[in-house]
């Protein structure tokens, strides 16, 4: 938001120094990002008159001006301008100043051998949008802009419109009201303790009703009003300066006024050719028909689509509601009559029309944000007071639709929870200080709040009950908006800053260092933490379960994601054919589900190991080895040691993104956390992957609650043994259906306390072997903590295990 100082200072009298203003707003909110100082356009430019003009002897082009600027002598300009005339008043740079606009230093010079000592400048060189081609005629400008011409040598700024100063402001979406200047009138008026000094509005006439149901369906107010006589003409140039000041440009009178009153009010307006639409009880509101087409004021055809909101006449368009009007209804030279148009539109419809439409306005700015609807009719009234002073309009009739008024209560806003939140102010030497109660009152007041107090001032009891203005009931709707308030206008830095008593020390839960400790793992395996967005496109195959939001930022991100794989598929494909030789990579991250109009979210652990790794090339002889299944479920079984965890493979082929022949569940606890197999050979095919490439995927919260309720994680001291172990190599055959996790698991159990580790040698499966069996070979190994042990002492138990593997799993000793 550009704002004009010279025009806030006519709403709100301040005198503060423009740099010190800067820093209270900013400190209130208003961040202030850039402050352009006018002046400095014309700085050193004064007004002069050129009393001779002679053509240069070496040059056709030029001519050998004296100009007068009030000095003892006259100063000899060599100009090239066209329309230079003796007696004409100029704008003189004199020696030693500088013009930003084209970057110029002005200096004494010699052009063709003549001296120059200063410069006759054009508008477009002191900054200034003009048609004229050559030097300013100062009579001429003051002549229509009803100004007095400066005297001879005196500064032209004035004149011209460059004694202003603009800041650039920073208006954060909860501050509807910070983008009008009454807005900004009101917040300065509370920082300076000042009053705002509105403008006066006549009472516009009685209005008629508009009975159309649409536009009680898609506004909170629709009003037309008929104006006539009206004469379209270029603006006054005081208000083509100030729309310039703005940030906008000049159309003509009638257009240049709904801005205005849209930039001093905050309430967007249009104006329709009323010859070009038809009566006011032929308006409607409705949805565009996707594929409708409509020409806007631009000038541009845009194709539209069900969420942009239209204004029409017998059905027909003349405004995207809210955003822009059309071109075949705009108010051109000729056009005699108009329809002004105001109205309150939602704000969501018009955020979406806009985003729907790639259009964004001023107007749509204003109305995505929220506008007043109490100050719909007034603003409506001032440019008709501007149309008939301006434009020689006459008002003849209006019309409105209005929906019922509701009934605003006012906020509770305790002492007690203000204190609570905001704490004591900074005394300085005197201690602590309360907020006084008369202060509190004075800030909502200057806010334009209505204030009536309850209890003994400045007791913990006190309550105030506060009705909040109109213009700032989008953002001041809780008890807390009001501290806000009040925090921002005594000023942050005046309330003291202390650590909360009692202290406590912060640190990790045990899942968080347990998650930490996880991935540190993950990457000391080889992977790569990756994280992607939670926003993806429309799955249409998996519609029923995906999120949608119900207002996306962007069309192609307007689902939330059901789970990570894809976007590590898709960063495996693009290294891979980026070329890099492989992809190892992991997220932790949420997904979300909607089941049976129910929303889930849940925070999973996924991962792909595809291809191999560079830094292994030199225990490979230079090959490129890509791992296996059994390697890349190694890396992931080596990476949940680090936090305790030993998980049991079971197959499993009801995952469609894993290959139906090498996937497994893995079981913790006898429960399912997490799944790991070969990428589906389809799947692979796709995302253009090499075969063998894994994904693993695991709830997150299952592992970590186990992790941390075991205590496994706390790594135990384990003195080493100080007598030799005693191994035993076994191997037996058994149906090729049974997992070798389970008989390892089971051997486990029954070895007794002296079995210290069973480690899988081989699975054979061939000549020597029947069809539908596998050969298992095992090495068991025990020991003792405080003797060697003897033959006898290992016999035992591995007669045990044989005989339970011969009864449980029917299994047949191989000798």
């Amino acid at each position: 938001m550009r704002v004009s100082l010279q025009w806030l200072r006519e709403l709100v009298p301040f005198s503060c120094d423009p740099t010190a203003l800067a820093e209270k707003l900013s400190m209130a909110g208003f961040e202030v990002e850039a402050d352009e100082d006018l002046s400095l356009r014309a700085n050193g430019v004064v007004c002069g008159r050129v009393e001779r003009k002679t053509a240069h002897p070496d040059a056709t082009k030029l001519n050998i001006c004296d100009v007068s600027i009030g000095a003892s002598a006259p100063l000899q300009i060599v100009c090239g301008a066209s329309n230079v005339r003796e007696g004409m008043a100029v704008a003189v740079a004199t020696i030693g100043s500088y013009l930003p606009a084209i970057k110029l230093d002005i200096k004494p010079a010699k052009l063709r051998g003549v001296d120059s000592c200063g410069m006759l400048c054009s508008l477009a060189e002191l900054g200034l949008d003009t048609d004229v081609d050559g030097i300013a005629d100062l009579e001429q400008i003051a002549l229509s802009s009803a100004q007095k011409l400066p005297q001879l040598g005196q500064p032209v700024g004035q004149l011209l419109g460059l004694d202003d100063r603009i800041f650039e402001l920073a208006i954060t979406a909860n501050r509807a009201d910070g983008l009008s200047m009454l807005g900004l009138a009101r917040e300065v008026a509370a920082l300076e303790q000042l009053s705002v000094v509105f403008p006066e509005v006549s009472k516009g006439s009685k209005a008629e009703n508009l009975e159309s149901e649409s536009l009680f369906e898609f506004s909170e107010l629709f009003s037309l009003t008929a104006l006539e006589n009206v004469q379209v003409a270029a603006s006054p140039l005081w208000l083509q300066r100030r729309l310039k000041a703005a940030g906008q440009r000049s159309i003509n009178n009638v257009v240049d006024i709904t801005n205005l009153v849209m930039l001093e009010t905050g309430q967007p307006l249009h104006a329709y050719d009323s010859n070009m639409v038809g009566e006011a009880a032929c308006f409607a509101l409705r949805l565009a028909k996707p594929g409708e087409v409509f020409k806007c004021l631009d000038g541009i055809e845009r194709k539209l689509t069900s969420e942009n909101l239209l204004v029409t006449e017998q059905d027909i368009p003349v405004a995207i509601a809210g955003v822009m009007g059309g071109e075949a209804s705009s108010v051109q030279l000729q056009t005699k009559g108009i329809l002004l148009e105001a109205a309150v539109f939602s704000a969501p419809q018009v955020r979406r029309s806009s985003r729907a439409a790639s259009l964004r306005s001023e107007s749509s700015a204003r109305f995505e944000r929220g506008v007043a609807k109490a100050n719909c009719l007034a603003a409506a009234d001032r440019a008709v007071d501007l149309l008939q002073e301006i434009c020689g309009a006459k008002a003849t009739r209006r019309w409105v639709a209005a929906k019922n008024k509701e009934e605003i209560e006012p906020i509770v806003f305790r002492r007690s929870a203000l204190e609570k939140l905001l704490g004591p102010l900074d005394g300085g030497d005197s201690g602590y200080e309360e907020i006084n109660s008369e202060d509190v009152v004075n800030i909502l007041e200057s806010l334009g709040c209505n204030v009536r107090s309850e209890g003994e001032a400045q007791a913990e009891s006190e309550i105030w009950h506060v009705l909040v203005p109109p213009a700032r009931q989008g953002d001041l709707k809780r008890e807390v908006d009001l501290i806000e308030e009040v925090a921002r206008l005594v000023g942050y830095d005046r309330f003291c800053s202390h650590l909360p008593d009692p202290l406590e020390p912060g640190g990790l839960s045990a899942q968080e260092e347990l998650q930490r400790r996880l991935c540190s793992a993950l990457r000391a395996a080889g992977l790569q933490e990756l994280t992607h967005l939670s926003l993806v496109p429309k799955d249409t195959n998996n519609n029923n379960e995906q999120v949608e939001l119900s207002n996306p930022l962007l069309a192609d991100y307007g689902n939330l994601r059901t789970n990570l794989s894809d976007g590590l598929l898709l960063a495996a494909s693009r290294n891979l054919q980026s070329p890099q030789p492989g992809f190892w990579g992991f997220e932790i991250g949420t997904v979300f589900r909607k089941i049976d109009n129910n929303y889930a979210e849940t925070i999973r652990l996924t991962g792909i190991i595809c291809g191999h790794k560079g830094s292994e090339l030199w225990s490979n002889s230079g090959q490129m080895i890509n791992p296996n299944y059994y390697k890349s479920r190694g890396v992931i079984a080596q990476a949940f040691r680090e936090i305790g965890l030993e998980l049991q493979d079971k197959t499993y082929n009801g995952e469609p993104q894993l290959h139906p022949g090498r996937a497994a569940s893995l079981y913790l606890n006898g429960k399912v956390v997490g799944i790991f197999g070969e990428i589906h050979p389809e799947l692979a095919d796709n995302h253009k992957l090499p075969s063998g490439c894994c994904l693993f995927d695991f709830e997150l919260e299952q592992l970590l609650t186990a992790a941390s309720a075991n205590k496994l994680f706390n790594p135990v001291f384990k003195a080493y043994p100080t007598v030799p172990a005693s191994e035993r190599d076994l191997a037996f055959v058994v149906s090729e259906t049974i997992e070798a996790n389970l008989i390892l698991g089971s051997m486990r159990k029954w070895g007794g306390s002296l079995l210290e580790n069973v480690q899988l040698l081989d699975r054979y499966t061939g000549a020597q072997v029947d069809p539908g069996f596998c050969s298992i070979a095992v090495r068991l190994r025990f020991r003792a903590e405080d003797c060697t042990l003897r033959d006898e002492q290992v016999e035992a138990p591995m007669l045990n295990i044989i005989e339970l593997l011969q009864k449980t799993f029917n299994a047949k000793l191989r000798v």
